[in-house]
């Protein structure tokens, strides 16, 4: 299987404005999307593409940008698409992160943090409450030590299991994003 393709930030912009603009689609949580994401970008969170990948497809029919925070779950996302049979799927190289800093437009809405930036939190949170807490009862020394196995099972395995149960909170769920209206919205156009 061939590398994944890629476009930079000035690429999209001028893909935008073509007479063919590609579908742009966001797959950060809703909680992300509803913080900053690109005008007339689809949010179809990558849990989701996973599980309803064939019936997406369906309705992928001209040139497709994925886009993240930083291209990471982009890519897990082009990879779910070509095992669907789609190959006219892009990645936008560095996300909406690359985007921005290029100085391109975003829509603004809620601000939250970043998934990658709640993990740090929640994870730097952990370990130094167990380490301070092996003070008084020593075992707890082995709850940092997991916690590290996972941070470097997630650096290996290019995976998040923290990253996957943070995004399923409220807090990251942002407006309501299920299946059904997903398609809908990409019949539209």
């Amino acid at each position: 299987m061939s590398a994944p393709t890629t476009v930079n930030s000035h690429e999209l912009d001028q893909m935008l404005t073509s007479a063919t603009p590609p579908r742009v689609i966001d797959v950060r949580t809703p909680g992300e999307f509803e913080t900053a994401h690109i005008a007339g970008s689809y949010n179809v969170p990558l849990d989701m593409l996973r599980e309803h990948r064939d019936e997406i497809v369906q309705h992928l029919d001209q040139e497709v940008v994925l886009v993240c925070r930083s291209g990471q779950r982009a890519t897990q996302a082009e990879a779910t698409l070509r095992e669907a049979g789609l190959c006219n799927v892009h990645i936008l190289d560095g996300g909406i992160t690359a985007w921005e800093a290029k100085g391109f437009s975003v829509n603004r809405g809620t601000q939250r943090w970043d998934l990658e930036r709640q993990v740090r939190l929640v994870a730097g949170s952990i370990v130094l409450t167990s380490v301070l807490g092996s003070i008084a009862a020593p075992k707890l020394k082995w709850v940092a030590g997991a916690i590290g196995g996972g941070l470097t099972f997630a650096a290996l395995s290019d995976t998040c299991a923290m990253g996957m149960m943070l995004a399923k909170l409220p807090y990251n769920r942002g407006a309501a994003c299920d299946a059904q209206t997903v398609v809908s919205r990409l019949v539209e156009r």
